[in-house]
C-alpha cells in the first residue's frame, strides 16, 4: 500500500498534502512552484509509493469552470501519462481555500492568513480529507 497524494494547482503555487501510510488522514506536505509540479512528483514517487493521485477541482459556487478548470484538466492527463499505474482523481475543492484560510485563524496565527504558501498545502490537505472522508462514507 502507498500514500495518496492531495494536489491544490494553482497557476503560480501548487499545494501538496499526502495522507500516512493507513490513507486515513491528510496533512499538508509541501507547497511549490506550479512550473516544479511534475519533476517534484517524480522525484517523490521515486522513494514513495503512490496509490492515488486526488487533485482539486476548481468550479465557481454555480458548478461552472473557471479560468484554471482547463489548466486541471491538462494536469490530470500528464499525471495520467507520466503515472500510468496510479489513478486521478478530480475532487471538488470549492470552499477549500475558505475553509484553509479559517483552520488557520483557529490556531490564533492571524499573520499566517497571509502565507499564500501555508493556506496552498492547507487546501490541499482539506481537499484530500475530503475525499478520505466521501471514500470512507460511501
Amino acid at each position: 500500500m502507498g500514500v495518496i497524494i492531495g494536489i491544490d494547482f494553482g497557476l503560480k503555487r501548487t499545494g501538496i498534502a499526502v495522507t500516512d501510510s493507513e490513507a486515513r488522514i491528510a496533512s499538508p506536505l509541501c507547497t511549490l512552484s506550479s512550473d516544479k509540479l511534475m519533476h517534484w512528483l517524480i522525484e517523490y514517487s521515486s522513494k514513495n509509493k503512490i496509490q492515488l493521485f486526488v487533485l482539486g477541482y476548481p468550479l465557481s459556487l454555480n458548478g461552472e469552470a473557471t479560468h484554471v478548470t482547463g489548466n486541471v484538466v491538462l494536469l490530470k492527463e500528464a499525471l495520467e501519462k507520466q503515472f500510468k499505474e496510479v489513478q486521478v482523481h478530480l475532487q471538488d475543492e470549492r470552499y477549500s481555500s475558505k475553509r484553509a484560510s479559517n483552520a488557520i485563524h483557529l490556531v490564533g496565527k492571524k499573520k499566517l492568513n497571509k502565507d499564500k504558501a501555508l493556506l496552498d498545502k492547507v487546501s490541499a490537505a482539506l481537499i484530500l480529507q475530503d475525499y478520505l472522508n466521501e471514500r470512507e462514507n460511501s
